[in-house]
């Protein structure tokens, strides 16, 4: 197999993020995750620990089909909104969405996932282009940020300032 370093890197950066995510949310319980904490949010994804980590899963899964789609394949299939009981569940969702990813990056080439020209990057269905490299660092930086907001909803459970 051909040597591919940044891909390597991204690939290892997304499971590091995914690995700290899921430490920080193994001791939660069913109650907790399913817990309303912000209930002022208009953002259906950010209500409880429960609709954030079924974000999680569904954009990972997205971020993979979208760039399935740029590359030809039309027929690649949306992921679907799943709420899960528990966070067992959850890490199985997210070992699955991770080695999609895997997957998915075994037939891509380092030298294919920057492009300069904004006709070769595609078109994010939030309406921001990107290249597969720039996705990438999106989707770490997405489940590092994601992380945060439940370990501060944990905290908040839990009585913690």
């Amino acid at each position: 197999m051909k040597r591919k370093p940044v891909i390597s890197a991204l690939l290892e950066e997304y499971k590091y993020v995914i690995d700290d995510l899921k430490s920080h949310i193994s001791d939660i319980t069913c109650e907790e995750l399913a817990e309303p904490v912000d209930l002022k949010t208009p953002n259906k994804d950010c209500v409880s620990i429960q609709s954030i980590l079924t974000h999680i899963v569904l954009c990972g899964y997205h971020y993979i089909t979208m760039m399935d789609i740029h590359e030809g394949n039309a027929d690649s299939e949306w992921h679907k909104r799943i709420k899960r009981g528990s966070v067992e569940e959850y890490y199985n969702d997210i070992d699955e969405m991770y080695e999609k990813t895997l997957k998915f990056f075994e037939k891509i080439n380092d030298r294919d996932i920057a492009r300069f020209d904004p006709k070769d990057k595609l078109i994010t269905f939030w309406g921001q282009y990107y290249d597969y490299e720039q996705l990438m660092e999106h989707a770490i930086v997405h489940v590092s940020r994601h992380r945060r907001q439940i370990v501060k909803f944990r905290d908040s459970i839990r009585g913690k300032k």
